[in-house]
């Protein structure tokens, strides 16, 4: 097969969607990679060093997309890519598609198919390739929270840990998964007071048991995200939803609740967020105001430690590439049932129940 990976074009996306290690074990297989000149630059990976792992470098994304089968990415083909994309050719990255449903006609109307890391399932029900993503943007979001509260940043001027004779910040986590567990581990070693929210009980009795004594779990429901949301220096927004648009969970007249200079970093806004008011921001202009409530909107928030979450992700992704390379679509999914609930979009049709009922599109299973 031939594999493409074309360089990021996203605002401040330093990932690339494969490291060298891949495209020699992809070349010793018999398959050829074309990657884009300075893809891998992001991330501190140099051409010379794909190049010398087998790959073809070549000159423009448009070249790689006009001759390969399997198109290997982090983030979603942005519009200027769509036109691109080839009916029958292979996209395997981050779509999100529920977010957005100019994306989901789009890829849809492309004809190609749009194999999602989000909705790809392990073994025992898990999300692999969204875990490593989900635990850097965990642990971003502390180390983002405690930036933004500062007073320069239009925060409230809080120290996170506080010091003797004035008490740490409040850290209000809305959902205990991978995000969340990743956000309470590192917002507990600044010695922040934290309380983390979920539905799911056994989960709570869990983060219950391995958390420091400073995080405390409370059972998520309107009332107590309400008293939740007084309380909060910093809110985390670390819901998710299996390929469906993020629950509402704080909403615009929630925000009279919060302290003025209160932080709010959405974690949830690539699957639209699970606060009203939030939208789509960028590493270069972060954050925005409303009701004196500062929010945190950035949607590749991984993308800004491009080496770590590079190597990170490509560790998860590379078996499922290295899977469809020999097997193809079909073979793949036929052999790895939970392979098959990556397929969101296949040649024009929407595969995923949840992004179809989004938008009130139609649903067609895979034919296989």
């Amino acid at each position: 097969m031939i594999i493409g990976v074309p360089k990021e074009i996203k605002a401040d996306e330093y990932r690339v969607g494969m490291i060298p290690a891949g495209v020699e074990e992809l070349s010793r297989q018999g398959h050829r990679v074309l990657v884009e000149r300075g893809a891998g630059l992001g991330s501190g990976i140099a051409d010379d060093q794909y190049l010398a792992a087998g790959a073809e470098i070549v000159a423009s994304a448009a070249e790689i997309y006009a001759q390969v089968e399997l198109i290997v990415k982090v983030k979603e083909p942005l519009p200027v890519e769509w036109p691109l994309l080839r009916p029958g050719q292979l996209v395997f990255t981050y779509f999100h598609f529920a977010a957005s449903e100019e994306l989901t006609r789009g890829i849809r109307d492309a004809g190609c198919t749009a194999l999602a890391y989000e909705t790809l399932r392990g073994p025992q029900g898990t999300l692999p390739c969204l875990t490593p993503m989900s635990e850097i943007a965990g642990r971003m979001s502390i180390q983002e929270g405690a930036k933004y509260l500062e007073r320069p940043q239009l925060g409230r001027g809080i120290l996170l840990a506080g010091v003797p004779g004035v008490p740490p910040a409040h850290i209000t986590i809305l959902g205990g998964g991978v995000v969340g567990k990743n956000a309470a581990r590192i917002a507990a070693g600044f010695q922040a007071d934290v309380v983390i929210l979920d539905i799911n009980v056994e989960r709570l009795r869990y983060l219950e048991d391995i958390m420091p004594a400073n995080v405390n779990t409370v059972f998520s429901d309107r009332h107590n995200i309400r008293e939740q949301l007084r309380l909060a220096d910093l809110v985390i927004g670390a819901v998710l939803v299996e390929g469906a648009r993020a629950p509402r969970l704080v909403s615009r007249e929630d925000l009279k609740l919060m302290k003025p200079g209160a932080v709010i970093i959405d974690v949830a806004v690539d699957q639209g967020g699970c606060v009203e008011t939030i939208r789509p921001t960028t590493h270069s202009n972060p954050t925005y105001v409303v009701d004196q409530i500062v929010h945190y909107g950035v949607t590749n928030m991984p993308g800004a430690v491009g080496r770590t979450s590079t190597y990170a992700l490509c560790n998860v992704t590379l078996p499922y590439v290295l899977k469809l390379a020999s097997q193809g679509l079909a073979g793949a999914c036929a052999g790895d049932p939970g392979f098959a609930h990556a397929v969101n979009i296949h040649r024009g049709q929407i595969t995923n129940r949840a992004v179809a009922e989004t938008f009130g599109m139609e649903y067609v299973p895979l034919p296989w």
